[in-house]
């Protein structure tokens, strides 16, 4: 499985609009992908989904853990991540 470690870039982190964005372009591959907060103890959140991730609290500056075997989406996903998406 790919993983790749993202800092948010949302100034108010990954609320509404950036998690829609998220999950629309997750809903763009066919693999699961997991997003994750390193060090907590939740369990992953599928990324195709606007309220878990929503579910993370993950503000500004905090790091998600992206996870899937599709390492294109891994990567899509995380860029995505480390964008201002309010802009």
């Amino acid at each position: 499985m790919a993983s790749k470690d993202a800092v948010v870039g949302s100034a108010v982190g990954l609320h509404a609009r950036p998690a829609a964005l998220i999950a629309e372009k997750a809903g763009e591959f066919d693999d699961e992908i997991l997003l994750s907060v390193p060090g907590s103890d939740e369990e992953g959140v599928d990324a195709a989904s606007p309220l878990m991730i929503m579910t993370l609290g993950a503000g500004k500056g905090a790091t998600v853990r992206v996870e899937s075997d599709d390492a294109a989406a891994v990567d899509a996903i995380a860029a995505l991540i480390e964008q201002d998406l309010d802009a």
